[in-house]
């Protein structure tokens, strides 16, 4: 199935118009026609079959002929994982975890943290891309980046871990999760989190927890969480 993404339909919505660029892609690039078939996404749940009335490259036009409902993921996963000195592994991590399941993402600042900004934008279309790929209706939440010792006065809904390398008392992850219920991780910089982090997380209520033997790089270790917990909830 070939999936659209339009954020502003809603189930109410008859007919709709694709913007040039789309357009242009379903037009020319896939070759659709008059009253050829499309599947579109709000990214809220909703999957909408729809019908081409106009075959126009400037201006797609179709009819919506019927709206489902998906239901979401049982268990919500948030990963909160610092920004990664090379910007296409960051870009790497957000698309895999999207095709493996996440429901939300925040790049959080650490005291090692060789990168403190994001190109937001350019996440979200990575986000898109990757969620109309693996055929799916809900589009990850992406939250600005924010520093963590502010993350950690926020409230987080479910189990809260953070998984780091000092050599301190952890258990597995896989052995720490609890079925059914929803998860928020931190991941941390290539530097890993401070002592300080580390002791200002589990004051806060995360669990220490490792995510295997070997030491990996922040985007290995998010997509192993990632893995790990929805895995656990199949």
């Amino acid at each position: 199935m070939q999936l659209f993404y339009n954020p502003d339909l809603n189930p109410q919505t008859e007919n709709f118009a694709f913007d040039r660029e789309e357009s242009r892609h379903i037009i020319k690039v896939l070759r659709k026609k008059d009253s050829d078939i499309l599947h579109v996404t709000d990214g809220k749940g909703h999957l909408f079959t729809t019908q081409i009335t106009l075959a126009s490259d400037n201006k797609c036009t179709v009819k919506v002929v019927s709206c489902e409902k998906s239901q979401p993921a049982k268990v919500q996963l948030h990963l909160a994982v610092a920004p990664t000195k090379m910007n296409d592994r960051y870009e790497w991590f957000l698309e895999k975890a999207t095709e493996i399941g996440i429901a939300e993402i925040t790049p959080i600042i650490c005291d090692h943290s060789e990168r403190k900004q994001v190109n937001v934008d350019r996440l979200e279309k990575i986000l898109i891309s990757a969620m109309k790929q693996s055929n799916q209706c809900y589009l990850p939440k992406l939250n600005e980046p924010i520093a963590i010792k502010d993350f950690l006065k926020l409230k987080c809904n479910g189990q809260l871990f953070i998984a780091h390398c000092e050599e301190t008392q952890k258990q597995s992850l896989k052995t720490a999760l609890k079925p059914n219920a929803d998860v928020t991780m931190l991941i941390g910089p290539e530097g890993d989190f401070s002592e300080k982090e580390i002791a200002l997380a589990t004051q806060n209520h995360y669990v220490p927890v490792m995510l295997g033997e070997t030491r990996l790089r922040t985007e290995t270790a998010a997509i192993v969480a990632c893995h790990t917990v929805v895995f656990t909830n199949e």
